[in-house]
């Protein structure tokens, strides 16, 4: 089944979380710039989200602003975002939380409240998510795609950042459930699995020893580009994609190899 055009026959209908910057912008940008109409999310950073939306090509867009952590939350996301577009065509799960608490140096209570968070964000609400608007593509019975980021953590280990590892490989599997679940209904589901890329975020790390090492991760000698993450989910979320489904795309330079 070809992913459908919405009401209009011009455009898909795209919700991308997390888009207020970074690699979720670099999304909402190329979908945007593919022709699509797309609902840019935002937890608490509404001045950068705003930015984004200005930045888009094309006509159509929202913004669409919620705490996906609450499952009632996600809902109304979800629900708000569906009506200004018409419906939901492509969900990309981006949003995602990374804070460090190494074993050794953090307290029990500080861990226990950084898995708590990690977990909330970067599974749960990427599962409820899925959900919403999985039924909304069955409902519309004209199929979809649902792309996760996931992260090069999930296979290597993260031993300063451990829920993050654990998180991102929970949704690597959700991602290849939903494929085989989701599948009779037209619904291709695949993730990503980027390796370190830079952004505003991030960028910091980029100079001095630090900034050295991350680059020589990678054979290529360099880190990657938010910009070229959003193109292979942009891939993964096109007609021609659907046997993707149930992939687990590394996007890492050939800074980790894995058979």
């Amino acid at each position: 089944m070809n992913l459908p055009v919405n009401q209009s026959g011009t455009a898909r209908r795209v919700v991308a979380s997390g888009a207020s910057r970074g690699l979720g912008r670099a999304v909402a940008r190329a979908f945007a710039a593919n022709g699509d109409r797309v609902a840019v999310h935002y937890g608490s950073r509404e001045e950068d989200a705003r930015a984004t939306l200005d930045s888009l090509a094309g006509a159509g867009h929202v913004l669409v602003g919620g705490d996906l952590s609450d499952p009632a939350g996600a809902a109304d996301v979800a629900g708000r975002a569906a009506e200004a577009l018409g419906g939901i065509d492509v969900l990309v799960n981006n949003a995602a939380v990374n804070l460090p608490h190494p074993l050794a140096d953090t307290s029990y209570e500080d861990w226990a409240a950084l898995w708590q968070q990690h977990v909330s964000v970067n599974l749960l609400a990427t599962a409820n998510l899925s959900h919403l608007a999985a039924r909304r593509m069955i409902d519309q019975g004209t199929g979809g795609r649902i792309v996760n980021i996931g992260s090069r953590g999930a296979f290597r280990g993260e031993p300063d950042h451990p829920a993050y590892g654990a998180t991102k490989a929970a949704v690597h599997a959700l991602g290849q459930s939903l494929a085989v679940s989701l599948a009779p209904h037209g619904i291709a589901v695949a993730s990503v699995a980027p390796g370190f890329f830079e952004t505003e975020r991030v960028a910091h790390r980029l100079s001095g020893a630090e900034g050295e090492a991350i680059r020589a991760q990678s054979p290529f000698g360099r880190a990657g580009t938010a910009e070229e993450i959003a193109a292979a989910v942009l891939w993964l979320a096109s007609p021609v994609a659907e046997w993707a489904s149930g992939a687990v795309l590394d996007l890492n330079g050939a800074s980790h190899l894995r058979t």
